[in-house]
């Protein structure tokens, strides 16, 4: 299956930011909750957290994109990922469940209680029958995911064992600087998160968007060490993450630590009705039918 023409560009900025965080992440160690094994971090499980209701979107997973739904085709491409030993989607919909099953997904149900795709990760992971060390969270809106971007938030955490967390950005275009629903981050000089926002950040005195400065957009995917799983779903809400309404913000302001990796990705999640036609144009254009 072909991907974009700037996958070798991707596949070096995913190297790059993996690279740079080794030395210093291996000098600093482990907290000291995690523990330490011989093969730090290696078993692997992709979950694709999906719910029914939404208030932009009501049925979002069962969109049909080009003939098939959309929770599949994210599912076909996370299988495409080298480090994963195992993708499951979690719902609490029955009408998700069986056409989850239908295409040969394994499903796990969680309740209705869980607020977000990170609790429903957890209550996923508890319910599996082998343990893992890492969980990534593979946002269920995002059909045209790269492969190379899921294993580049999994290798990013096994070499930075002082992160919990780990993430990946991209290239922020200015026609979307002012806008919400496009997350922006911004990392110190070893990679490592310092704030997410729905506003412009870094904000300048103009208050206009700089188009010469490399702002930077949040891609959903994330990856948590399982350990640290646990922890966040017993963490109260805090103010940042409330008035953002952006889970990350939690870890960070707790004082946990995130590895942030850039890759060459355009964004295409699937937020709005309106942008199904937008992925079917790309899927053409891109041959990924």
């Amino acid at each position: 299956m072909a991907l974009s023409s700037s996958s070798s560009t991707q596949k070096t900025w995913i190297v790059h930011g993996i690279l740079a965080g080794t030395a210093i992440a291996a000098a600093i160690g482990a907290r000291a909750y995690l523990g330490r094994s011989r093969k730090f971090r290696s078993r692997v499980v992709g979950i694709i957290p999906a719910r029914y209701a939404s208030s932009r979107f009501e049925g979002k997973p069962l969109v049909q994109i080009l003939g098939k739904p959309m929770i599949q085709r994210t599912w076909e491409r996370s299988k495409l990922a080298s480090t994963l030993d195992h993708v499951v989607v979690a719902t609490d919909d029955e009408r998700i469940a069986d056409c989850c099953r239908g295409f040969g997904a394994d499903v796990i149900m969680t309740s209705e209680s869980c607020r977000n795709g990170t609790e429903r990760c957890n209550e996923a992971l508890e319910k599996l029958e082998k343990k893992y060390d890492v969980v990534v969270n593979i946002q269920g809106d995002e059909p045209l995911i790269e492969p190379e971007i899921i294993d580049g938030v999994v290798k990013a955490l096994q070499v930075a064992p002082d992160a919990v967390f780990s993430t990946a950005v991209t290239s922020l275009k200015p026609e979307d600087g002012l806008d919400p629903n496009r997350v922006k981050c911004v990392v110190d000089n070893r990679g490592y998160a310092i704030y997410f926002s729905r506003g412009l950040i870094p904000y300048n005195k103009s208050g206009k968007v700089n188009p010469d400065f490399p702002y930077m957009l949040h891609l959903g995917i994330q990856s948590f060490d399982s350990k640290f799983l646990k922890v966040y779903s017993e963490l109260q809400p805090t103010p940042l993450q409330l008035e953002e309404d952006l889970e990350q913000l939690k870890v960070l302001e707790n004082g946990y630590k995130m590895k942030v990796i850039k890759v060459d990705h355009e964004a295409h999640g699937v937020d709005t009705p309106d942008d199904v036609e937008k992925i079917e144009s790309l899927m053409r254009e891109r041959n990924l039918l």
